[in-house]
């Protein structure tokens, strides 16, 4: 009979679209099933990996009531199922369910820090999420940043004293390559969305992907392209990503411009971001914080050279002058100029646009990231024995 390994996370979406192929290639070697809060995305894993799911519902907040009786049903969940592995991702299904494997002795818990919410934090709430993360791993016998920089955070911080162990190169699950390929989308459907938004060959388009949110730098984002395209007529900026306008509100002046500006295009959540990859030029992503950002790595096996802020996950996959360029966090005029450079230095930008591709399948390959999962969940489990 096969090992039962529980995978669990916050929000169903992350299940979905972070372990995407993961869950159903690990059933071939462990009895896996899915935990997350209810939901569309909750089903669709079930039915695409071919696993029993479990609906836990979990804040991404902090609510003590709330977390409290999501802690007690995750206990009876783990009591009823008896895994022999229990492993999570994100920061609340983290902290709950390395806390509820514990109380109902699930031999091997293990969490993977996706990212780190506190180092963009100050004063008690930075101290209570410290606090949190330190509780998590206490709770958890085996504890995996996503990247080295995520890594090294943990020691700063002195979160844990437990072993730190990076799989393979990063990132919870590779990439698909034969998926993000520039050759899956055909002229004639980048022909029809490039008329769908208004876009000419002759422009330079740069692209985001991602939450519509302070924290992703959307608001220099823009700020910088009203500069560059005050001075450059024939560049565009495409959002792709939905509002949230709960927890992390973009400021009233940066909605103004989004929803009035001629060349920027908000296009809202789309479930498959490669088409807007293929008529794009290059991907911005200025992003606060990140763990190990798989949009920076789709947009690179897509050839997309990159500008990314200098964070954790980001300054991994982009090294500078080769497939990309690093900028300081929350620096506009810094946008600006690796926007200029890309859009008027054409022998860089084909440089940096040859190498993007081949530096994600060197480093990144999802085989590679799955094959190194399954030897750690076995070493784990051989020194069970």
């Amino acid at each position: 009979m096969k090992i039962k390994l529980i995978r669990t996370s916050t929000v169903p979406v992350s299940l979905n679209v972070l372990l995407k192929g993961q869950l159903k290639f690990l059933s071939q070697y462990f009895q896996v099933l899915g935990l997350s809060s209810s939901g569309k995305d909750l089903e669709e894993v079930a039915l695409r990996e071919g696993i029993k799911t479990i609906a836990v519902d979990m804040e991404r907040g902090i609510s003590p009531l709330k977390d409290f009786i999501s802690l007690i049903k995750l206990y009876l969940v783990l009591k009823m199922e008896k895994p022999i592995i229990v492993h999570s991702i994100t920061p609340k299904a983290g902290l709950l369910t390395m806390l509820a494997g514990k109380m109902a002795g699930v031999p091997i818990r293990m969490h993977t820090f996706t990212g780190l919410i506190f180092p963009t934090r100050t004063g008690f709430t930075q101290k209570l999420l410290i606090k949190m993360d330190q509780l998590l791993c206490w709770a958890a016998t085996h504890i995996y940043p996503e990247g080295n920089g995520v890594k090294q955070d943990l020691l700063t911080y002195k979160i844990t004293s437990k072993p730190l162990k990076v799989i393979a190169n990063g990132n919870v699950n590779g990439i698909d390559l034969d998926y993000f390929n520039p050759s899956t989308i055909s002229i004639e459907q980048k022909a029809r969305l490039k008329s769908e938004l208004g876009i000419n060959d002759s422009d330079f388009v740069f692209v985001f992907v991602g939450r519509l949110v302070g924290d992703k730098g959307i608001n220099e984002l823009v700020e910088a392209f009203q500069n560059i395209n005050s001075k450059n007529q024939k560049s565009k900026l495409i959002l792709v990503g939905p509002l949230e306008s709960e927890l992390d509100p973009l400021q009233s002046q940066t909605l103004k411009v989004i929803e009035t500006h001629s060349n920027i295009i908000s296009a809202g959540f789309q479930k498959d971001v490669r088409p807007y990859f293929t008529i794009s030029d290059a991907l911005v992503f200025p992003s606060y914080r990140e763990g190990f950002p798989n949009v920076v790595m789709q947009a690179g096996a897509m050839g997309l050279p990159c500008i990314v802020s200098n964070i954790n996950g980001c300054n991994e996959i982009i090294i500078e002058g080769e497939n990309g360029t690093i900028i300081p966090v929350k620096d506009s005029e810094a946008i600006v100029k690796a926007m200029q450079k890309l859009m008027e230095n054409k022998e860089y930008y084909n440089q940096l646009k040859s190498n993007a591709r081949m530096m994600i399948e060197n480093r990144y390959e999802q085989s590679l990231v799955w094959k190194a999962l399954l030897e750690e969940y076995q070493r784990v489990l051989s020194l069970q024995d």
